[in-house]
């Protein structure tokens, strides 16, 4: 990941109308990107939807200046999650629906990320609790997409959210927590 300054400082121009700093700012972030698209995917040998598919949707929605107001790079990484989570969701209902297969179960996400959730878990319904979580703590629900959905390491979620490490793996272990009491059956 790229200084935050300078990340921040392109976005702030490219906000103000400078066009010639999004094509600076794309170069910076589109291999970060690619890599997170990459992890959240990997092992979903099930989705039609490739890395740079999901990075692409991801990037038409981010850079719809009058959509999204960017702040900073914290922000702009942690927008980019939110969406590629949407993206996954909005797929994963398309693909449950009659018209293109019916109900279609994800576990090699489960799986290959580790989590102490059920594998028979509804993604819809963690979708929702995520939702939740973030109405009531946003910054342990930012921690929960960067983990779960991005797979990104604790180090570098204290990195992408600014914080220290000892704050994240006590965000994670609250929130981990909270959501296991939230899909609980």
């Amino acid at each position: 990941m790229h200084q935050s300054g300078d990340v921040t400082l392109l976005i702030d121009a490219w906000q103000g109308g400078d066009a010639g700093a999004l094509d600076q700012l794309l170069p910076l972030v589109y291999a970060d990107l690619r890599a997170m698209a990459a992890r959240l995917l990997a092992g979903e040998s099930a989705s039609t939807l490739q890395p740079t598919e999901l990075l692409h949707d991801t990037l038409l929605k981010v850079l719809r200046v009058d959509a999204l107001r960017i702040v900073d790079r914290q922000h702009f990484f942690s927008a980019s999650a939110r969406l590629m989570r949407h993206l996954i969701v909005d797929r994963i209902r398309e693909a449950r629906a009659e018209k293109r297969g019916g109900d279609w179960e994800r576990v090699d996400l489960i799986e290959a990320i580790n989590l102490p959730l059920p594998h028979d878990m509804d993604i819809e319904r963690l979708h929702v609790a995520i939702d939740d979580l973030d109405q009531v703590e946003p910054r342990l629900a930012r921690i929960v997409e960067l983990r779960y959905f991005v797979g990104l390491t604790m180090q570098d979620i204290a990195k992408a959210l600014d914080v220290d490490e000892r704050t994240v793996y006590r965000g994670w272990a609250v929130a981990r927590s909270w959501l296991q009491t939230q899909m609980a059956p």
